[in-house]
């Protein structure tokens, strides 16, 4: 699209269908984006003002709802992708380099030429972009190279994977205009998680790529990690008189990075012992039938947190179960199950390297004094440091919002949305 059409287009409206789809329809929300996306094209003419027609690329962020550290043990999932995003202007050409410009950040510049690992490149957007232009050329995909301009709502630490929305929307750019998009969603997913472990130097699953790149609310069976299985579903908590909340309690994550990996250890640990990689392959009545075995081993801790997994597998699918029925009261007690587990036996509320600095138990303890015995509220995401989740009724979701504001900064509280469609281009068609 022209330039100045796509300036005139987004001013007269004719986008506000799809920005509805993606962010809501209040009149406020869509001025808001509307704003947004001129903003975002006026910059893109400011870095890149040689190119004259452009196209736009949106990919969310993502919520966790259910199945708390299962995926990297071929677990099972539920979550769902939100409606806060990246967004990026982009222009293509044949020069054979991707130029970046992430507002806040400084450009990117990856030559395309040598898409080999560079270890200078580590936990840089510059090493996602390479190793997702690797994932496509190993593919057989001819890419000759773009211009783009990324902004977003998926701050960075909110415990909403704004890396995967990262992954998933280069993935989405590089599908959609080099490859016809052959590869699609679940492809985009692995060619991100492929990125983020080998070029980024990040060891992750595969939930945060997949909700990201597919869209909606997502129950997900890893055990077959090559080919997962995805069952989308519709599901609108505000009609059932709820409220998705998501927290940030501004804890550091600074050094979590053992804390992180002692989780996946300590689970495969446990499996190793009983002869398997990962704990999806283990038979629960064989685990606490060997407990005495395996506490010789392998510590407690590791065996509490096996015990998280097993309960938190099953709860994820009886969650992704009672949705699909309607039945919100069951939901919101597997939810509270699920936050229990999560403290007492996977213990991933605060890090044992900083046992003074609780700010999840303490952004917990303050939703249950809000909520009493309605909602629910869990540890959101990795844990350690972050977020919380909440299920908050309608009715309190002001009090809640404005109290953990409150507590932990304006702007702590995000009131989201699911978002049906993962990463798209804005401008096709």
């Amino acid at each position: 699209m022209k330039y100045q059409e796509l300036i005139e287009q987004l001013k007269d409206g004719s986008f506000d269908k799809a920005l509805k789809e993606l962010y809501g329809s209040s009149v406020q929300i869509i001025s808001h984006q509307r704003k947004r996306y001129l903003e975002a094209v006026e910059k893109f003419n400011e870095y890149f003002p040689e190119h004259d027609e452009v196209q736009i690329y949106s990919a969310p962020g993502r919520t966790e709802i259910g199945g708390n550290h299962t995926d990297h043990q071929h677990g099972c999932v539920l979550a769902a992708a939100v409606d806060l995003d990246i967004i990026a202007v982009v222009a293509f050409h044949n020069e054979g380099v991707i130029r970046l410009k992430s507002k806040g950040h400084s450009h990117d510049i990856v030559n395309l030429s040598d898409l080999s690992v560079q270890k200078k490149e580590t936990g840089s957007s510059s090493a996602l972009i390479r190793g997702i232009a690797s994932g496509f050329h190993e593919m057989g995909v001819k890419i000759s190279g773009f211009d783009a301009y990324t902004t977003s709502d998926v701050l960075s630490g909110s415990g909403l994977s704004s890396s995967a929305a990262f992954e998933v929307l280069i993935g989405t750019i590089i599908d959609s205009h080099y490859n016809h998009g052959k590869a699609g969603a679940v492809e985009i997913a692995k060619i991100g998680q492929y990125a983020e472990n080998v070029y980024f130097g990040k060891k992750s699953g595969l939930m945060d790529q997949m909700v990201s790149s597919v869209g909606g609310l997502v129950s997900i069976d890893f055990h077959d990690t090559e080919n997962p299985a995805i069952k989308s579903f519709p599901y609108d908590f505000e009609k059932s008189g709820y409220c998705l909340c998501v927290t940030d309690t501004k804890g550091s994550h600074a050094n979590l990075t053992d804390d992180y990996v002692a989780v996946r250890s300590e689970m495969e640990s446990i499996a190793k012992q009983l002869g398997k990689a990962v704990l999806r392959d283990v038979d629960e009545n064989e685990f606490y039938s060997a407990i005495v075995q395996l506490r010789e081993k392998c510590s407690d801790r590791a065996v509490m947190r096996a015990a998280h997994f097993f309960a938190e597998n099953k709860r994820a699918v009886m969650e992704a179960d009672a949705l699909s029925e309607g039945n919100m009261n069951c939901f919101l007690e597997l939810v509270r199950q699920s936050g229990e587990s999560s403290a007492n036996l996977l213990q991933n509320l605060y890090s044992c390297s900083n046992p003074t600095a609780q700010a999840i138990p303490l952004g917990i303890m303050l939703s249950r004094r809000i909520l009493g015995k309605n909602g629910a509220v869990r540890v959101h995401g990795g844990g350690f440091a972050g977020t919380i989740q909440a299920f908050v009724p309608a009715e309190k979701v002001t009090e809640y919002s404005q109290e953990m504001n409150r507590i932990f900064g304006d702007g702590s509280c995000y009131i989201l949305r699911i978002r049906p469609v993962g990463g798209i281009e804005i401008t096709e068609g």
